[in-house]
């Protein structure tokens, strides 16, 4: 017989793959660790004897509450203070990156796009990709079916496929970039910041109201050089230090004592995406 302390440790065993699984769902880690510690006593209370796929039962579990969860976020959402961004989370603390599918679907500008999905859409791509269940299981999942999953998980596809990159560099070349970057800003070299931004760059700063950030995402290349340079030139920028943040490489620095976390998105070798993640609320799963 199954007991008390048995179930624990099964669970326990699972947890980190839970909780990457919430956090692609919820783009928010503290309502990630919430949907899990929940789930916990649904699984203590589970007639275990009918479950053959404990990992099966308990994905769909935390599935659940995050669609839930995230139904009732998105209201908050709408009304934060300037662009919302998912939290930066450190990657060890992500569960398994094993597979190309769990470290793509856990990308910073991959949760970040994803929050243009519906709530179902978002968790036929993270079930499918990320953790390759069937459209079968995904429809028992979303008590939907098979024909709806295909659909939404190509809809969803077609959504996302103008931000995500076919090709990505290596975590080296990734860094080496980001340090390129940084460096420039920090000299006020413009014409080697123009050199490393694509023409439609977009920049994004989350102060969530907590601290002074740009209101809205800063488009174009012309655009983030001015900015950059007007916050160089008025706020001294910290020393920046290497962190792992979402399967890739990213900086944690301050500008005028305000600490951030500062991620790149690249395509064709050039950056499109900056992500800077001020509030610091969001802050506290990093390692520094």
């Amino acid at each position: 017989m199954e007991t008390p302390a048995s179930a624990t440790e099964q669970f326990e065993s699972l947890r980190p793959l839970l909780l990457g699984l919430a956090y692609r769902l919820l783009g928010s880690m503290k309502d990630a660790e919430g949907v899990v510690q929940d789930a916990h006593p649904r699984w203590q209370g589970a007639d275990r004897t009918g479950i053959r796929e404990p990992r099966v039962f308990l994905i769909t579990v935390v599935t659940g509450l995050a669609l839930d969860r995230l139904r009732s976020a998105r209201a908050t959402r709408e009304a934060y203070t300037g662009p919302w961004l998912p939290d930066p989370v450190a990657t060890d603390v992500l569960g398994p990156l094993d597979r190309a599918g769990l470290r793509d679907t856990v990308g910073y500008s991959t949760v970040h796009l994803m929050e243009r999905l519906s709530p179902p859409e978002r968790a036929v791509v993270v079930l499918r990709e990320g953790f390759e269940l069937s459209y079968g299981e995904i429809a028992r999942i979303l008590d939907t079916t098979v024909t709806s999953c295909r659909q939404m998980h190509i809809r969803s596809g077609r959504r996302l496929a103008a931000g995500r990159n076919r090709f990505t560099l290596s975590d080296e070349d990734h860094a080496k970039l980001l340090t390129r970057f940084l460096e420039a800003a920090q000299s006020g070299d413009l014409a080697g910041l123009t050199e490393l931004l694509a023409e439609d760059v977009v920049a994004w700063n989350d102060g969530g109201g907590k601290v002074r950030a740009a209101p809205w995402p800063v488009e174009g290349r012309d655009q983030v050089v001015a900015f950059i340079a007007g916050q160089i030139t008025r706020h001294p920028l910290g020393a920046p230090r290497r962190v792992d943040v979402n399967g890739r490489p990213a900086a944690a620095l301050a500008i005028d004592g305000i600490d951030q976390v500062v991620m790149i998105d690249v395509r064709d070798g050039r950056i499109d995406g900056i992500y800077a993640v001020l509030n610091p609320d969001k802050l506290g799963h990093i390692t520094t």
